[in-house]
């Protein structure tokens, strides 16, 4: 059996024309080649001597990658060709080499898929992928990786919905696979609605050209040939007798792949794999949410409320979905913001009525304040537009006063993070100028933890006039 040293000679011995031909062609001096050798002996005893780790391989692998990166610079300043070494061969033989011996280890296998990407080392990827996944079928990771890849560099979203199917029968139980799910097709909505946009194919882009297309005289007219039309190529009329027919640009428009029905079918298959967890829904709720300017937005987040509503009714989480959905994707300058503003603003009284008619006392007041924080926190950004309209400024500004009294009133209710969640919520009041209400909510913060030193700086620093005033 070869020793280590017999091993490590081996490889070293495969690198030495390559070494030889950059002390020919000028790029590297022979006291670089000598430093060169002597780092790979270093590296390649290393490896092949027991003890070796994945960090090893993962080190040498940078050290190659590096120096291949000023190989190349070196060329390209100095206007030599190409040479007949590369250092990318080396480095796959290297990644493969490391990802055989540690085959369970994830981190080389994305170096690997890293590296194999940056030189567009397409049909290697591929390799590497379908390896990867044989051996680690279980990784959500690395089937959310290969379906992004899918989605990504090669435009095949089928191919990437079969990664994630395949994914979600081996990782059922992946809260993160399913998130990456529903993003991936919200993704492929996007793309093809702007991609009708780009060509003009949806109903508005469609009036706009019309509008801007001014009107056709008869001496704009070139007359063209008296041959019947049937007997001239048939296939452009039927282009554009298609683009022109209203009914089937609806039809396509109204097609499940645009309306949202395949987001819909994921969450509801995710929300029935967790039902009891509310928590996991508003994250495909706000996943959802991210693509506002999408059509079918509303439909989707209107049925994950409804979704969460049935499963879990008093849960903070689905609450804070239910409240805030109606002002999701409106503009503040429309003139629809205040209608869904004022539709919020009753969903947050009537929530907070239900949730105060509760008959534990205690779990009333720690969900209340749970809904009242996440209140505060959707309404921050508002008053931090500038050209806020004042009315809606002013409503807004009653509403966290409002809230702020409910989730300030008791902060022994919620444990665990509830000491930095309010000390943030109490910082982001002070910087809007909510003098009394941090004051009061000072008091109690201190009541509970009084040698807080975040606490006792803001309450030493003085606190800030109403953004209004300023």
């Amino acid at each position: 059996m070869a020793s280590a040293s017999d091993k490590a000679r081996f490889y070293l011995e495969q690198s030495v024309p390559e070494l030889q031909e950059l002390i020919r062609k000028k790029l590297f001096t022979n006291e670089e080649v000598r430093s060169i050798a002597k780092k790979r002996s270093a590296f390649e005893h290393k490896l092949n001597a027991r003890g070796s780790t994945a960090s090893d391989y993962a080190r040498y692998a940078e050290y190659e990658m590096n120096l291949d990166s000023l190989r190349r610079k070196r060329s390209r300043r100095l206007g030599v060709k190409a040479t007949s070494y590369t250092g990318q061969r080396r480095i796959f033989l290297l990644l493969d080499r490391a990802t055989r011996k540690f085959h369970g280890d994830t981190d080389l296998w994305l170096q690997y898929l890293t590296f194999a990407r940056q030189q567009k080392a397409n049909k290697k990827v591929t390799q590497i992928i379908t390896t990867m996944l044989r051996l680690h079928p279980t990784s959500p990771e690395l089937w959310a990786y290969s379906a992004a890849y899918a989605m990504e560099e090669r435009g095949d979203v089928t191919e990437a919905r079969s990664h994630m199917q395949r994914g979600l029968r081996f990782c059922g139980q992946s809260k993160s696979l399913w998130s990456e799910y529903l993003k991936l097709e919200m993704i492929h909505i996007a793309k093809i609605l702007a991609r009708r946009h780009i060509l003009g194919l949806d109903s508005n882009s469609s009036e706009r050209h019309q509008a801007s297309t001014p009107e056709v005289t008869d001496a704009d007219v070139i007359p063209l040939s008296s041959v019947p039309m049937e007997k001239q190529t048939g296939s452009v009329n039927n282009i554009m007798n298609s683009r022109g027919d209203k009914s089937a640009e609806s039809k396509i428009a109204s097609t499940p792949a645009l309306n949202g029905a395949i987001p819909i079918a994921i969450c509801d298959s995710a929300i029935k794999k967790f039902p009891s967890d509310a928590t996991f829904g508003a994250q495909l709720f706000g996943i959802v949410a991210g693509f506002s300017q999408l059509q079918c937005t509303r439909r989707i987040l209107q049925h994950i409320v409804g979704t969460l509503l049935t499963t879990a009714p008093t849960s903070p989480a689905t609450l804070d979905c239910f409240i805030s959905e109606p002002v999701i994707g409106v503009s503040t300058t429309s003139p629809e913001f205040p209608e869904a503003l004022i539709t919020v603003l009753d969903r947050f009284d009537s929530t907070i009525r239900r949730l105060g008619s509760m008959d534990d006392a205690q779990d009333s007041t720690r969900k209340c304040a749970s809904v009242s924080r996440h209140m505060i926190s959707w309404i921050m950004p508002y008053l931090a537009i500038p050209e806020l309209d004042p009315d809606i400024r002013s409503v807004l500004r009653s509403m966290v006063s409002t809230a702020g009294n409910y989730c300030l009133s008791d902060m022994s209710v919620e444990g665990g993070n509830i000491k930095a969640m309010t000390i943030a919520l109490l910082e982001g009041l002070d910087t809007h100028g909510f003098k009394e209400l941090v004051q009061s909510g000072l008091v109690s913060a201190l009541e509970a933890w009084p040698d807080e030193p975040e606490l006792l700086a803001l309450q030493a620093s003085g606190l800030k006039q109403p953004d209004s005033l300023q």
